[in-house]
């Protein structure tokens, strides 16, 4: 994309993840959105397909810079606890400095239809793993519990 159309679907992601964090997804239509973004109905078809490929994309955006930060920061982790640590931390703190997102990411993640849970199942995946990972080392590094329920722990870590 050129960066003029980049700069476009940032804009109509930025106002889809405004609207539907206060409306809900089933409550935001494709015409608020747009209103949101400062462009014209039809605009936002020239960048999605239709208000479900809206949300895949603002899932796989907004949490593909999140992983993106998260393997920034373990790269200088001295171990699995100090790791977590900067994951939480970032976590939190995004989520803190972008409260639609949080919205979004904790409440549309639970989505009704089976086709749209899948889509952004794939978006949150590497998120998961990666914490899914960094508990596994934990615990090969004595650090975490041996007992420890990795597939809880990474779902209790995320939904935090």
């Amino acid at each position: 994309m050129t960066s003029r159309k980049t700069e476009k679907y940032e804009i109509i992601l930025d106002a889809a993840e405004k609207v539907i964090a206060e409306n809900g997804f089933y409550g935001s239509q494709v015409a608020k959105i747009a209103k949101e973004a400062g462009v014209a109905d039809g605009t936002i078809y020239l960048y999605f397909k239709n208000k479900e490929d809206i949300l895949i994309s603002l899932f796989q955006e907004r949490l593909g810079k999140l992983v993106e930060l998260f393997h920034n920061s373990i790269r200088e982790a001295d171990s699995a606890e100090d790791a977590l640590r900067r994951v939480c931390e970032i976590h939190f703190t995004q989520l803190e400095q972008n409260v639609n997102l949080a919205y979004v990411t904790q409440i549309e993640l639970r989505q009704s239809s089976i086709e749209l849970r899948k889509a952004i199942g794939i978006s949150v995946k590497p998120y998961i793993k990666l914490i899914e990972h960094i508990l596994e080392k934990g615990i090969q590094e004595k650090l975490f519990r041996e007992d420890l329920d990795v597939k809880l722990t990474r779902l209790l870590i995320f939904g935090a």
